[in-house]
């Protein structure tokens, strides 16, 4: 395996974690689409906030190192 593969897997695997991290709604029904929020909206604060934005930072270097090794 080459370097870009490896780092490519790291990342992926961060991401994952950050994904299932993130809390939408409450209760089991909210992995699955559903739950009983209401569908009011709320402002992310704190650690909310601070893995949203990681996820978002992983989720752009995930695609930026894909395009990377696509041209290699």
């Amino acid at each position: 395996m080459d370097t870009i593969s490896i780092i490519q897997i790291i990342i992926s695997v961060v991401l994952i974690a950050l994904i299932l991290l993130q809390e939408r709604s409450s209760g089991l029904g909210g992995l699955f689409g559903g739950g009983g929020g209401g569908g009011y909206y709320q402002t992310r604060r704190g650690l909310e906030k601070i893995v949203f934005g990681a996820t978002v930072f992983f989720a752009v270097a995930f695609a930026a190192i894909a395009l990377v090794h696509l041209v290699l």
